[in-house]
């Protein structure tokens, strides 16, 4: 069963960020693109934005798409986790926890799903067994 749970935190973590991949990179699903992207990253003083826009966007998508398919899980895993942490340090954390005032409690489960994978890996029912 342990698998079968490695696999199930695998699809929630990987069709959660190629969906936000999509939005970012492409403006999919009501996203704002990379133009969208870099406008956000310069009003929180990431430069050169655009460079960071684009580097997000497709860590974001190529990152839930090897979780997704159990392929580097661990590394991608590791890449969505300091995502998280840049966005509830400079975002979410001024908040509080709770989501409804903007909080990190939805970032943070997204962190310890990401902990969680790290530490497990692929599982037996993924591409690459790390």
């Amino acid at each position: 069963m342990v698998d079968v749970a490695i696999l199930i935190l695998r699809i929630g973590l990987g069709i959660t960020f190629c969906a936000h991949g999509l939005q970012k990179a492409f403006g999919l699903f009501g996203g704002a693109g990379i133009l969208g992207v870099a406008n956000m990253l310069s009003g929180m003083g990431f430069y050169p934005a655009a460079l960071w826009a684009y580097i997000l966007a497709y860590a974001e998508l190529l990152g839930g798409l090897c979780v997704l398919l159990g392929v580097f899980t661990r590394f991608a895993a590791a890449i969505i986790f300091v995502i998280i942490a840049v966005a509830i340090l400079k975002v979410h954390l001024v908040h509080g926890f709770f989501s409804m005032q903007g909080g990190f409690e939805y970032p943070f489960i997204i962190a310890t799903v990401c902990l969680a994978l790290i530490a497990l890996g692929t599982g037996k029912y993924g591409i690459t067994k790390f």
